[in-house]
Order: structure tokens, then C-alpha cells, then sequence
């Protein structure tokens, strides 16, 4: 199954007593991939700001800017059209021994137990139980994402975009980002290898074509497996052709879709909204 799917994200900043400059970072052009091709893409930023693009260290195209002008508002709007498949089931295949000094050297970075990601110390008394059942890295990896799925609610809302795993973990509920930091914190707790994935996902599970809906910033994961392997422990299916992938890194941290910093007498309010329509 494939679809085409045009992704309208726009984000910005409202700055109550306006700014006098702003130096930003844009993550929001999507990846062209195995599983995805992007047909075009576009970014829109009012003030019309100096600008230069360049791909970060984790691969994902990264757009820099500066306004020097007094503005009240910062508005970016990237406009994405992408051609998007089902992604074929790959074998949970190596062994625990195919971890070996060599992997974890070259993947050590998705490795690295942060505070974003590491587990609480009740959780990693139950992960240690599934670890010592597990044949396999990916026997082990799907018990893990099956555990905090049948653990931890989702309730939009429910946390901020600074909660670590520890936090969601004890509080019991969470977004997709809680989702994902917690699974990444279970797999690397084990030794295996895994890395955070944002971008979008449309809602519906049949998308009808043509309708534009209201659409989502989303997040999920991969882990190694002797090749990535992706997951979407929020909705506990492998993405498909809803998904969009846009960045890739090590936790929220790396991919974050708007960030900077700004010069300005009062506070800021933060915009978001997507729309995703299905083209064919």
C-alpha cells in the first residue's frame, strides 16, 4: 500500500512585548528514505529572515535563521508533499551474542542512558525479568514496548515537553514523546541499540483522499536488529504508510521541530498546528 500525503505544519512564536531579533533552528523537512521519497518540500518564515540549510549530525535537514528586525510574531510554515509505503515486516534476527564490542562502538550514541530516557529503578526491576526470558534483542525489545504499552495511558496533555521517562513512568501516563523516551531507556538499559524518530502521523486509519485533517506532530522509534527496526510504541503498531519521518537522534533533544533564542522585554507563546490530506 502506498500513499502520497501533503503535510502543512505551522509553528512559530507569539512575543508579547515583541522581539528585537531571534536566532532559530527548523526541523520540519521530512527524510527521503527506503520507505519514503519526498516530491517536494518548502519552508515559509515571516519576518522574512537571513537564512542557510545544512543536514545535522543524526541526517535531518536543518534550516537556520536570523531575524535582526523588531517583530511581534515568528511564523514558519513548511508545506511537504510525500510519497509514503508499507513497510515490510523484517526478522527479529541476531542474537545476543551478535551484540558484540564492535556494534555497541559503532551505535554507542544510541546507547547513552540520559535523563531524557532512563528508566525508573522499579521499571528496570521488571525489564531485568523480561531480559532474562528474552531468546532475542527483538524478543526482549517487543516484551519491553508491550510492558510500558499496557502500562502507561495516553493522555494528551498530560505532560510537558521537558517530562524524562522517569517522570511519565511514575506519573503512569504520557504523549508519544514519553512513550518513546521510556522504550528508548528499555532497550538501552539491555544493550540494545535504539534511536528516537519524529515527524507525523495521520490520524485515520483509512485515510479518505482529498480530505485535508487535522494531522499530528508525532514520535516513535527504531532499534538494531541487525538493521533499524521501527516501532510506534504510542499506538503499539509498526509505522507504515501514515507515518512521515522527518528527524532522527538520540532523544527529543536532537530533533526538536522549532528551537532558538530570542531578544525581548516580555514572555512568548509557543503556536503549533498540522494539517495532513491524502493525495492518492
Amino acid at each position: 500500500m502506498t500513499y502520497q500525503l501533503r503535510i502543512k505544519h505551522t509553528t512559530g512564536y507569539h512575543y508579547e512585548k515583541g522581539a528585537m531579533a531571534s536566532f532559530n533552528e527548523a526541523r520540519m523537512t521530512p527524510m527521503t528514505t527506503s520507505e519514503q521519497y519526498v516530491l517536494r518540500s518548502r519552508l515559509e518564515i515571516t519576518p522574512t529572515p537571513w537564512s542557510y540549510e545544512y543536514r545535522d549530525y543524526w541526517g535531518t535537514t536543518v534550516t537556520s535563521f536570523e531575524v535582526h528586525d523588531p517583530h511581534s510574531d515568528l511564523t514558519v510554515v513548511a508545506t511537504s508533499i510525500v510519497d509514503t509505503q508499507e513497510v515490510p515486516a523484517k526478522p527479529h534476527a541476531i542474537g545476543w551474542d551478535d551484540l558484540t564490542d564492535d556494534v555497541t562502538d559503532e551505535w554507542c550514541e544510541y546507547l547513552v542512558l540520559s535523563d531524557w530516557v532512563a528508566p525508573a529503578d522499579d521499571l528496570r526491576g521488571l525489564l531485568d525479568e523480561l531480559r532474562a526470558t528474552a531468546e532475542r534483542p527483538g524478543d526482549y525489545a517487543r516484551a519491553a514496548v508491550d510492558l510500558l504499552h499496557s502500562r502507561i495511558a495516553y493522555v494528551p496533555g498530560s505532560t510537558e515537553v521537558t517530562t524524562t521517562a522517569a517522570d511519565a513512568w511514575a506519573a503512569q501516563t504520557g504523549v508519544c514523546q514519553d512513550f518513546a523516551h521510556l522504550s528508548l531507556g528499555a532497550l538501552r538499559h539491555a544493550g540494545v541499540p535504539a534511536r528516537y524518530v519524529s515527524g507525523y502521523l495521520h490520524p485515520s486509519r483509512d485515510p479518505v483522499v482529498g480530505e485535508t485533517v487535522e494531522g499530528e506532530s508525532h514520535a516513535w522509534i527504531e532499534w538494531w536488529d541487525g538493521e533499524w527496526v521501527a516501532w510506534d510504541p504510542t499506538n503499539a503498531v509498526a509505522p507504515g504508510p501514515r507515518h512521515v519521518v522527518v528527524a532522527k537522534g538520540r532523544d527529543y533533544g536532537d530533533s526538536p521541530p522549532l528551537r532558538g533564542i530570542f531578544s525581548t522585554a516580555g514572555g512568548s507563546e509557543l503556536f503549533v498546528g498540522v494539517e495532513i490530506t491524502r493525495l492518492r
